[in-house]
């Protein structure tokens, strides 16, 4: 089974054993362990300059960390605080569960702490508490503190049970990623066979779901795209095609169509102003060498295309870059 983070009975984080790239160093401050010092109209004008920010009700951090952190560690930190309020013990579900085990997830992160409750409970979504009454029959879970949260596994088949199709991909393949550091979370083995042990409403969708998704796909983006160009009518591709150049210069392609010979990369401008590539180097030569490694490239394929996250916003756009590419496609323009 996956380790993932402790958490203390007094709700903070006594250790974290996922990968340091997932871990989010946001410190909070709560209210009611500072009532001596909490001076309201003080905090309301930190507030609105943005010296301090409301994670939750009656929790705080600062501005500064706040902005340097993840959508996915903004939510982490929102799940431990939401948790750390609840009266009764419960299971950390969907969207919570795949923010602590680091499961990102396209699209907005929902403003709630998600449970999973017995059928019977009677107990109702409210607030900042969002309940699934599906009964917790075969619902695998380890422990949280004083509450309990789905493994993985479970947590990547609730979202292919629930989301919509691209959305429901994108978190299946961040579970079964084999290039996380620490290896995947868990398998599309380990997830289909919790499918066939405890059917329930969703199986369906779920079942597409595991049939496309890939243990290869990096981020959420590229599974996005990845949906997008069969939804599109473009012929089935690979993910991250591995190919070695004339020059001996090993590159990797988001997307490869075999049939088409044509090669696909999606890349955000941050990647020229990405630390990564240390402050050596500026803007301008990482450019200058990532045009070198394009030009590479096309001298070994038939096509090329490049998209910019921001297109796959607008399916029309991806159509009109790819088929004036010469990629063909099945379908008219959307």
């Amino acid at each position: 089974m996956p380790r993932g983070p402790c958490v203390g009975e007094g709700g903070g984080v006594t250790s974290l054993l996922l990968p340091p790239s997932a871990v989010g160093p946001v410190q909070v401050v709560r209210r009611r362990d500072q009532l001596d010092r909490v001076d309201d109209r003080r905090l309301a004008r930190s507030l609105r300059a943005g010296e301090w920010v409301r994670v939750t009700a009656d929790v705080f951090a600062r501005g500064a960390e706040w902005a340097r952190a993840t959508p996915l560690e903004r939510h982490r930190v929102r799940v431990v605080e939401i948790a750390h309020r609840l009266h009764a013990p419960g299971v950390l579900s969907h969207s919570s569960a795949a923010a602590w085990w680091g499961i990102d997830l396209l699209g907005a992160w929902p403003a709630v702490l998600e449970v999973t409750t017995a059928r019977a409970s009677g107990g109702r979504s409210r607030g900042d508490v969002r309940r699934h009454a599906f009964g917790l029959e075969g619902v695998e879970r380890v422990p949280f503190g004083r509450h309990e949260i789905t493994t993985p596994a479970q947590t990547a088949l609730d979202l292919a049970r629930s989301l919509p199709f691209a959305k429901a991909v994108a978190a299946v393949d961040q579970a079964v990623w084999t290039g996380r550091p620490g290896g995947p979370l868990t398998t599309i083995e380990e997830i289909e066979e919790l499918h066939r042990e405890a059917p329930r409403r969703g199986n369906v969708r779920a079942r597409r779901v595991l049939g496309f998704a890939s243990t290869l796909a990096a981020n959420v983006r590229e599974s996005e795209l990845r949906v997008l160009v069969m939804a599109l009518g473009f012929p089935p591709p690979r993910v991250q095609e591995r190919r070695v150049l004339r020059s001996g210069r090993l590159v990797f392609g988001d997307l490869y169509f075999p049939e088409d010979d044509h090669w696909l990369e999606l890349d955000g401008r941050g990647k020229y102003l990405s630390p990564q590539f240390g402050p050596e180097r500026d803007p301008g030569l990482i450019v200058i060498d990532e045009k070198n490694r394009e030009n590479e490239i096309r001298r070994e394929v038939r096509g090329f295309s490049r998209l910019e996250p921001a297109d796959l916003d607008d399916p029309s756009r991806v159509y009109d870059i790819l088929t004036g590419d010469g990629l063909r496609s099945r379908l008219p323009r959307p």
